[in-house]
């Protein structure tokens, strides 16, 4: 199938009832690598929130991957947006999840651009 620029968005991340709970974004389809071409949140909400995002791999191929946090606790202003992972590109494999968490619900507007190749 080659190679597909797709955009998975989604609004008012974390969903109602799971502030501080990390949302899933995205997950890397079976027999697909991604790359991530960059990824932008927008506080929709009245007051600064704070923003993180895991990168939850555990592929391995000369060694084991491990979670880490691509951004932890970073405030975000009300009414702004944040742009990120634009100058480096994540490469995921299959299975890789990219999450999202807030520090109030229903307050983050994210949207990822990938690359998949199959």
């Amino acid at each position: 199938m080659g190679n597909v620029f797709k955009l998975k968005s989604h609004a008012a991340m974390p969903v109602a009832g799971a502030t501080n709970e990390l949302e899933l974004l995205y997950t890397c389809p079976s027999s697909t690598t991604t790359i991530v071409l960059g990824l932008i949140l927008c506080n929709v909400h009245t007051s600064q929130v704070n923003a993180s995002i895991k990168l939850d791999s555990t592929t391995n191929d000369t060694e084991q991957n491990q979670p880490v946090m691509l951004l932890n606790n970073v405030p975000i202003p009300a009414g702004s947006s944040l742009e990120l992972l634009s100058g480096g590109k994540v490469v995921l494999k299959v299975g890789d999840k990219l999450y999202i968490k807030s520090s109030t619900d229903a307050t983050l507007d994210a949207a990822l651009s990938i690359m998949e190749s199959t």
